[in-house]
């Protein structure tokens, strides 16, 4: 028994769902997603959509949940979108975006530039007394934490100062120095 598989999905005003053979296609006022799919079938009524299994097997129960949370993904982006913020904590470390390029400052003897995927909307807010923060949005969730995964690399948090790039919010768990 799946939990989340078995719950329905709503169907916000403006969006329209269509599915062909093993290809569901989700469009709305954001753009346009596809997903494959395999071992389950979908119900489409007014304004909602159930996630059936094909079978009872192994491989379908395991995809059913799945399945369900990507296309629930899909249906919120493509009406509302998603939002990721990262923060540049440290002395010197600058971000700017000019376009899809990101140019960060991390302490490194060279600037990095970073090409961003023209799905992913990229903003730098720089103000003097704050660190500098990285507003990633997009409609496409998969693609927008791979992007801020991908930030995220090039200097994780460190434990003992917290210098680094981290999500606004996330507590890094901090340790303590050398006892003298």
């Amino acid at each position: 028994m799946s939990r989340i598989g078995n719950n329905p999905i709503s169907i916000p005003e403006g969006v329209s769902i269509e599915v062909n053979k093993d290809i569901i296609t989700v469009k709305g006022k954001n753009g346009e997603m596809n997903q494959a799919f395999d071992g389950v079938s979908f119900d489409i009524s007014a304004d909602v959509i159930l996630v059936k299994r094909n079978s009872e097997s192994k491989d379908h129960k395991s995809k059913h949940g799945l399945y369900r949370s990507l296309v629930s993904n899909m249906v919120k982006g493509v009406s509302e979108g998603f939002n990721l913020e990262l923060e540049l904590v440290g002395v010197g470390y600058r971000a700017t975006s000019s376009g899809q390029k990101l140019d960060l400052a991390l302490g490194y003897s060279h600037t990095i530039v970073m090409n961003i995927a023209p799905e992913v909307k990229v903003e730098c807010v720089n103000e003097k007394g704050s660190n500098p923060i990285i507003k990633l949005s997009s409609s496409d969730k998969q693609l927008l934490g791979h992007v801020a995964a991908k930030i995220r690399s090039f200097r994780m948090p460190e434990p003992y100062k917290g210098k680094g790039i981290k999500f606004v919010g996330e507590q890094i768990r901090r340790k303590a120095g050398k006892s003298a």
